[in-house]
């Protein structure tokens, strides 16, 4: 079901009256889904969120909210204690404000202007075509749903919208000590119904830079659009495990068959991937080849291609081939020494899940994805990021990529990264929320570590002795235009929040 005709455009106001889909509507519990639908029509894109900041403080001000700012964007919302519970501890609901904008090659949705499109398939809410949002749109609706709530009961609250996490996490990195005033954190930040996370992998990228310097096509020669596509992608923490098909290696794997093969080629362009933080499921390259060979390279990609579908089966059902012939070429190409060392580096670089957790069953430890290749003028840029629990393996994987690069003939840039978040499994934060849980769910909650970046490791860096838990609803397909949320689990998302607040207080 398609309701974004329903949504009208990306206007700040807050109307009570903005008009929603009957199905949307009548979702449990409505507060935060009124939220959530007002912030799908308004675009977040990482490093392009000041219309959401300026719909929040727009929230606040119609609130009567005390409200701060930060010179990066980061914004807290001052809510008062519920009456009669004043003197409880300031609680900080923490969440990011941008999204990962990601849409499938077919899609005209323009993220700085449209609303998303969303639709409601059986329990599960997504957006036609693109990302959806709910990382970490869901979150961030359950802190303003309070705000509403005439039965939440809770204590002084901080609601902190960070800026660019997706991205940087430039707003938990630029965070001052005077910014937040309370010393207990709920981040709602994980995509697992029931769990609750206490720790979670850091991080650092690294670009190296190839000279791509042009030089004439030869007489004679041809041009073949190679590529790859129709791959699930995803987050690039959390589905890393699943060993999904990155399109980039992929294509990689392709070019060095056709030279294996004794097929000369160079390259006139190569591209793949959008984001540091998803695997990518798309990638491209334009393939320059005496006339005479291009029968026998099709031949060849096709047969490649082949084997990698049957490699990847059913993980990768909707995994598609792109070779097309586009005649004869007269422009310039990459040297083919370069084009060489430029595959040759995408297939010597470290990619995918690396090392298991030796305390945690099923927790990736350390990983690297091999995420985007972009043409900048006269050089090639590919990012890579790498993230671990164990700290000091992020500048390990690091050094091996630097290595492969200089061997490549490719300058490398290492990143600084941002830190882990350690476990505190005698947190009395912890033990209220375990309780709560089990009274929610009927269960004992697991308690988890999560293989991605919470901006938890930066905060509990910057704030010492914080006491942090991370929980959300269920949502799969993260950083992908698969993603989508489980509607009741929004709902005992929502309830295990109320309750720890309330207990809390």
């Amino acid at each position: 079901m398609d309701i974004a005709p329903l949504l009208g455009g990306a206007n700040l106001s807050l109307q009570r009256s903005d008009p929603m889909s009957d199905v949307i509507s009548q979702l449990e519990p409505k507060h935060v889904w009124k939220y959530f639908t007002k912030m799908t029509s308004i675009p977040h894109q990482s490093k392009n969120e000041a219309e959401i900041g300026r719909w929040l403080q727009l929230v606040g001000k119609e609130h009567n909210l005390e409200m701060r700012t930060d010179e990066v964007g980061n914004i807290v919302l001052c809510v008062p204690a519920t009456p009669g519970h004043e003197n409880a501890p300031i609680v900080i609901l923490q969440g990011h404000m941008d999204m990962v904008c990601e849409a499938n090659n077919d899609s005209k949705h323009d993220f700085a202007k449209d609303p998303l499109k969303l639709q409601v398939n059986g329990e599960w809410l997504s957006a036609t075509g693109t990302t959806l949002g709910a990382d970490n749109g869901v979150g961030l609706a359950a802190a303003l749903a309070l705000l509403d709530d005439p039965t939440a009961v809770h204590g002084p609250l901080e609601i902190l919208a960070t800026m660019d996490e997706e991205t940087g996490m430039t707003g938990a990195f630029n965070l001052k000590t005077e910014f937040l005033k309370g010393r207990m954190m709920l981040n709602l930040d994980s995509e697992e119904d029931g769990a609750i996370y206490v720790g979670c992998a850091g991080g650092a990228d690294v670009k190296a830079f190839f000279d791509t310097t042009s030089v004439p096509a030869a007489a004679g020669s041809v041009m073949l659009e190679v590529g790859v596509g129709g791959l699930r992608g995803g987050h690039s923490g959390l589905n890393i495990i699943e060993n999904r098909a990155n399109a980039l290696r992929m294509l990689a794997r392709v070019l060095k068959n056709l030279q294996q093969m004794g097929v000369e080629f160079t390259l006139t362009s190569l591209s793949g991937g959008s984001a540091h933080n998803a695997i990518p499921r798309e990638a491209t390259a334009g393939v320059v080849l005496g006339e005479a060979h291009a029968a026998r390279a099709k031949e060849l990609i096709e047969k490649r291609f082949t084997a990698m579908r049957a490699e990847y089966g059913k993980r990768e059902t909707r995994m598609s081939l792109i070779c097309n012939d586009r005649g004869a070429f007269s422009g310039s190409v990459w040297g083919a020494a370069k084009a060489a060392s430029l595959v040759d580096f995408m297939l010597l670089v470290p990619n995918g899940a690396l090392t298991m957790s030796q305390d945690l069953p099923n927790l990736v430890e350390s990983s690297c994805n091999l995420a985007t290749v972009k043409s900048d003028g006269d050089r090639v840029i590919v990012h890579l990021s790498c993230r671990s629990s164990v700290q000091p393996v992020i500048p390990e994987i690091q050094e091996t990529i630097a290595i492969a690069a200089v061997r490549s003939g490719a300058r490398a840039e290492l990143g600084e990264g941002y830190p882990a978040w350690q476990p505190d499994m005698d947190s009395p934060l912890l033990a209220t929320a375990k309780g709560v849980f089990e009274e929610v769910f009927g269960r004992i909650p697991e308690i988890k570590a999560i293989h991605a970046g919470l901006e938890c490791g930066i905060i509990g860096e910057k704030f010492p002795g914080i006491r942090m838990i991370s929980f959300g609803p269920e949502i799969h397909g993260a950083h992908s235009p698969e993603e989508k949320v489980h509607i009741p689990s929004v709902d005992r998302f929502y309830r295990a929040l109320c309750g720890i607040l309330k207990n809390l207080a």
